[in-house]
């Protein structure tokens, strides 16, 4: 099982998407500083995550999820607009 995930760092009303297949463990290497592109808004909560069966479908919903479109959805789903 893979999973499209969404962070939410309250500290900094940042959102960040991404996936994986093992969300324990991605989220503690957001909190601990592993990832560069999160390190500095830390800390993070996982605030939704959808699974999928493969490793394509999860980066395709990824990637939409960073769309125009897809950040509006997100917004939406974590009610912060």
């Amino acid at each position: 099982m893979h999973y499209t995930y969404f962070l939410y760092s309250e500290k900094h009303h940042r959102v960040y998407v991404g996936i994986t297949d093992n969300l324990k463990e991605r989220l503690e290497r957001h909190n601990h500083g592993d990832v560069t592109s999160t390190k500095p808004y830390q800390p993070w909560i996982l605030a939704y995550y959808e699974a999928h069966r493969s490793r394509t479908l999860a980066r395709k919903a990824e990637l939409f999820y960073k769309t125009s479109q897809g950040r509006r959805q997100v917004q939406k789903k974590l009610g912060l607009k």
